[in-house]
């Protein structure tokens, strides 16, 4: 975390720039900079306002304020009418977590520890829920595809329905690993977001403090970030669907993938694969399905049927993800694997 505060100096720098009409490209990259420290000091925040709630109320705090700037990000291109970029954006976490930050965790941690063991009753939950979301995802896409729907109309609001019923399913997951089967997730107390016990270090005041002043901040670094994408997706040359699936979440998640990779380096690979996978499961059923509400409200329909693409690269990756988890094992050989798998569905986004 420390060494991520001096990016803080980015956030003057950034509005300083968007205020002299410098070009969208360096306005983008200054405020993508900013919101990486930002999002560190949330997940600080967060932890320490869960360390003063108590294991159950705080793990359920870590898990709802986990992806607060990718939520951020996303509902202000829902307000800016970036429906395609929001759509791709969701696609882009859940792809990144279970392939490129799950597999550098197990790359750099298997360079250091030949074999490294986790919990299997965390990666079996986390693996299961992420089939759940597959079945959200598919089936919107199937009725899309199968029914006559010109106008998105239906498909909109069977996406409202199955939005609902996947909160409901993020809901339970929290019932089970924070109350029902708590002591089955092992040592510190982990939770469905694969986070553990916070010490407390912050005052309640502190805290709730730094929570409202990084919230505002995250708030205005991504207002900066989403007006200018279009400019700086036209300087890039690149796609505003491929910004959305690769560039937006790993700004919106840098900070949390770098705690991965450092906590498996230290061997902690159940809190690593806890944020991998609970970050994955966030997203899938919380956070889009809160886009899809927030373009309930905004005015802007937002729809669950994503490309046949989209969809299979989904499945792919879940499917891969079951497998290298479901032993409870892994080393840099099956890290390396995922991290081949995620440049190749990159490469393919590029191209697409």
């Amino acid at each position: 975390m420390k060494r991520l505060r001096w990016l803080l100096l980015l956030i003057p720098l950034a509005a300083l720039a968007d205020l002299l009409g410098a070009s969208a490209l360096t306005v983008f990259v200054l405020s993508a900079l900013a919101i990486v420290p930002l999002s560190a000091m949330l997940g600080q925040a967060t932890e320490e306002l869960a360390g003063h709630a108590g294991p159950v109320v705080g793990g359920v705090l870590s898990a709802s304020l986990g992806n607060l700037a990718e939520l951020i990000i996303g509902v202000l291109a829902l307000r800016a009418g970036m429906v395609n970029l929001v759509k791709a954006s969701i696609t882009g976490s859940i792809l990144g977590n279970l392939l490129l930050v799950l597999g550098a965790a197990q790359f750099f941690g298997g360079l250091r520890v030949p074999t490294q063991r986790f919990n299997r009753h965390l990666a079996g939950m986390n693996t299961g829920l992420l089939v759940i979301a597959v079945i959200g995802l598919v089936v919107p896409a199937l009725f899309h595809v199968a029914h006559p729907d010109p106008t998105h109309r239906l498909t909109v609001r069977l996406s409202e329905f199955v939005a609902a019923l996947l909160v409901i399913g993020y809901a339970l997951s929290l019932i089970y690993s924070m109350g029902t089967h708590r002591r089955v997730f092992g040592e510190g107390g982990e939770t469905a977001a694969g986070r553990h016990a916070p010490k407390k270090s912050w005052s309640v005041r502190r805290t709730i403090a730094v929570l409202v002043v990084v919230s505002a901040g995250l708030g205005w670094m991504s207002e900066l970030l989403v007006g200018t994408t279009r400019g700086a997706v036209s300087a890039l040359g690149l796609s505003e669907f491929f910004v959305g699936i690769v560039l937006v979440p790993i700004i919106g998640n840098a900070a949390e993938h770098s705690s991965a990779v450092m906590l498996a380096m230290k061997n902690r690979m159940d809190l690593a694969l806890g944020i991998a996978l609970g970050s994955t499961v966030q997203v899938a059923l919380l956070v889009a399905p809160l886009l899809v509400f927030a373009g309930l409200l905004l005015g802007q329909p937002m729809d669950l049927a994503f490309s046949a693409f989209e969809v299979a690269s989904v499945a792919l990756a879940v499917w891969v993800a079951s497998v290298i988890v479901q032993d409870g094992e892994s080393n840099w050989l099956e890290g390396a694997f995922l991290l081949l798998v995620y440049a190749v569905l990159g490469v393919a986004f590029y191209f697409f």
